[in-house]
């Protein structure tokens, strides 16, 4: 296999972007979470006599990650630019690949999966607009709050895709494709 130069910038592009929104969603669910800061929020001002109601306390919490957030939605939108790149790609890269026929049993599911992850990115960037954009589309915030639900359901295969991706690369490396990984960085055949 030989990589193209497309094919390389999109893959390590779209490596970061989908590290970027995991990050995101990390923090959101951890340290930037605003059900435990609005606590922290009442419990430390509280100690220097500065009473705040629960409801404050929550607008506070959200205000300190709403930056973060904030790179949610722009690695989001550049991930809707990468995906569209990726189907451009696949139709028009220059990438010398083998034939799916002549694939093992085994880089057939690999090739098979990557399918499956595509369409859950694709899923999960359209549901990220139907949420951002439930007002202007006319849904009700209970629609956008179900179908949230969802997206943050099916985030979970790209949670679980991601560390298996990396160990299945980790593997080929040293098992039958030695140069995968150096072959994805400067392009040269494997």
């Amino acid at each position: 296999m030989k990589y193209s130069l497309y094919f390389r910038i999109w893959h390590w592009l779209h490596a970061f972007i989908i590290l970027g929104l995991l990050a995101t969603v990390f923090l959101r669910k951890t340290f930037l979470s605003w059900r435990t800061n609005s606590e922290i929020l009442l419990n430390k001002l509280a100690e220097i006599d500065i009473e705040i109601t629960a409801s404050q306390a929550k607008v506070l919490a959200k205000a300190v990650r709403a930056g973060m957030w904030e790179w949610h939605i722009i690695f989001g939108y550049t991930l809707v630019v990468l995906i569209a790149f990726r189907i451009y790609l696949m139709f028009k890269d220059t990438s010398n690949r083998e034939s799916f026929f002549d694939l093992t049993l085994h880089k057939k599911a690999v090739f098979l999966s990557y399918f499956f992850i595509y369409g859950t990115l694709i899923f999960m960037s359209i549901s990220g607009f139907i949420i951002y954009f439930y007002q202007a589309l006319g849904l009700l915030k209970t629609t956008a709050h179900d179908i949230k639900e969802i997206h943050e359901l099916v985030f979970q295969v790209i949670m679980y895709f991601v560390p298996l991706h990396i160990i299945g690369v980790i593997i080929a490396e040293n098992r039958d494709e030695k140069g995968l990984t150096s072959s994805m960085l400067h392009g040269k055949e494997l």
